[in-house]
């Protein structure tokens, strides 16, 4: 584990040389990652999300392709395509940009829902299905995505099914003072992503995320993600709680946490820690809550305060 976690270590500050500040989303997409899950970035133009995405990938040196969506973006682009060749009198498959380790697609909420539904199944399942014949992406296969606000000129709303599919919804938000003056500063000779190393391969990818499959985690903190679902799903404000999808996405999670903490085994405290991010893009607002302009990180905090922690120790 040791090897490993140095290794994780090393790419989390490898991204930080591209990325300033943001500790907090930059570790959580780690974690994301060692959990064998998606990464969907939600926030304003040019806050540095397709940043932290080139970072990732270059620091982790696999196969990525990157997508810039766009309502004119086709299924056939990501999936792939057959063309008859003449000369051999057959159909040849082509591949789409899904076939790679890291596909990091760019403003995915600007480009049509039957374009975004092509990923369903490569997001799922690691595979895509063409003319009948389904293909493997690449393994380990991640998807990074970034979306701007819904309401932003050229938006479209994701569908639930496509928001389901991601593990975590991290939010970048603006810089510090401090932190735009550093962003300027190390601008001055280009961008920052070309001082990222490689310090990963996709087998210390694969290695990490068994790693992570195999923390422990106690039957009273099952207990406990149980009981969190259970509360949103009785909450006035939500219309729609945390589906069973959802809870298995916040142990996976909990378990990466107490993987990129050094542990080998989960605390009340790691569930806490992802709850947020892994939950609010998976429940709805009710009405009242939308004309009362409740965020549904605040029903969720609600939540982590009504729902008790059960009493596990730290060894």
């Amino acid at each position: 584990m040791d090897g490993l976690y140095k290794s994780a270590k090393s790419a989390v500050r490898e991204v930080q040389k591209a990325v300033v500040g943001k500790e907090d989303a930059i570790e959580k997409i780690m974690m994301a990652i060692a959990a064998k899950g998606h990464i969907l970035i939600e926030d304003m133009p040019g806050v540095g999300k397709t940043t932290m995405a080139l970072a990732f990938s270059k620091a982790m040196g696999i196969k990525e392709h990157r997508v810039q969506f766009t309502p004119d973006v086709m299924p056939a682009d990501l999936t792939g395509f057959s063309i008859y060749q003449k000369e051999t009198g057959r159909f040849v498959y082509q591949p789409g940009a899904l076939i790679c380790n890291l596909f990091m697609a760019d403003e995915i909420n600007r480009t049509s829902p039957k374009t975004q539904s092509a990923l369903l199944e490569a997001m799922e399942e690691g595979t895509v299905t063409v003319d009948g014949v389904t293909r493997k992406t690449g393994t380990p296969f991640i998807v990074i995505a970034t979306e701007n606000p819904v309401g932003s000129a050229g938006t479209q709303l994701l569908p639930d099914s496509q928001l389901d599919r991601f593990m975590v919804c991290l939010r970048m938000g603006y810089p510090t003072v401090q932190e735009e003056v550093e962003i300027l500063k190390r601008r001055k000779y280009g961008s920052p992503v070309v001082q990222v190393e490689r310090v990963m391969t996709a087998e210390d990818i694969l290695e990490m995320q068994e790693e992570t499959a195999s923390i422990y985690i106690h039957d009273l903190i099952y207990a406990y993600i149980a009981e969190l679902a259970k509360s949103t799903r009785e909450q006035e404000l939500l219309d729609t709680g945390l589906s069973p999808r959802g809870t298995v996405a916040l142990s996976a999670m909990a378990r990466a946490k107490a993987w990129i903490s050094g542990r080998n085994y989960v605390l009340p405290d790691d569930v806490k820690d992802v709850f947020l991010c892994t939950a609010a893009h998976r429940v709805h607002l009710s009405t009242k809550a939308r004309v009362g302009h409740v965020l549904p990180e605040d029903v969720l905090t609600k939540v982590l305060q009504e729902v008790k922690a059960p009493a596990v120790r730290e060894k």
